[in-house]
């Protein structure tokens, strides 16, 4: 959605309330594509500063499914943060300083979806796990090792002793 900002960037101290209902239905990024399964209207207030400056300000709370960092199944993950902009006012457009050129920026045309966007790769969780002490995959044949044990053999040998288990295997052939 984009909102015209350019009464707002225009006069002296005015302030606008605009609820938008985000059409974002899921996250793209070169680590995937994560379903939104839920979201709540952001309520944005814009106000002009003395004429040197436009606030934009919000809070955006949000469900992800994202895969556990270990077992890799799907985990509802909440994201909640605060949108918190100042656009320095010049004469045909605004001026994000912490960016150079923002993509969400026309002119005085604001693009919600696009800003929401670039605070979500700033505020993406890290790691995510389904419980605290999930045990992940076997590294062997690719089992959910919180769904039970599987029969692979548990000895992992050291690679830094690969050189020597080499040579045992080559006495075990004599």
């Amino acid at each position: 959605m984009n909102i015209d900002i350019s009464m707002i960037a225009k006069s002296i101290n005015k302030e606008m309330v605009q609820e938008v209902q985000l059409a974002l239905d899921s996250f793209r990024s070169r680590l995937g594509d994560f379903p939104i399964t839920s979201k709540e209207p952001i309520e944005l207030h814009i106000r002009n500063q003395e004429n040197a400056t436009v606030l934009i300000t919000g809070t955006v709370d949000m469900e992800v499914m994202i895969p556990c960092s270990r077992c890799l199944e799907d985990v509802p993950t909440p994201i909640h943060f605060d949108i918190d902009k100042k656009l320095r006012i010049e004469e045909d457009c605004l001026v994000d300083d912490e960016m150079e050129e923002p993509d969400y920026l026309i002119g005085f045309e604001l693009d919600v979806e696009k800003l929401v966007y670039a605070e979500i790769l700033v505020n993406w969780p890290m790691k995510v796990l389904c419980k605290d002490d999930c045990e992940g995959i076997c590294k062997v044949c690719g089992m959910n090792l919180n769904k039970g044990a599987c029969s692979c053999q548990k000895t992992e040998l050291d690679p830094r002793m690969a050189a020597i288990q080499d040579i045992f295997n080559k006495f075990k052939e004599v």
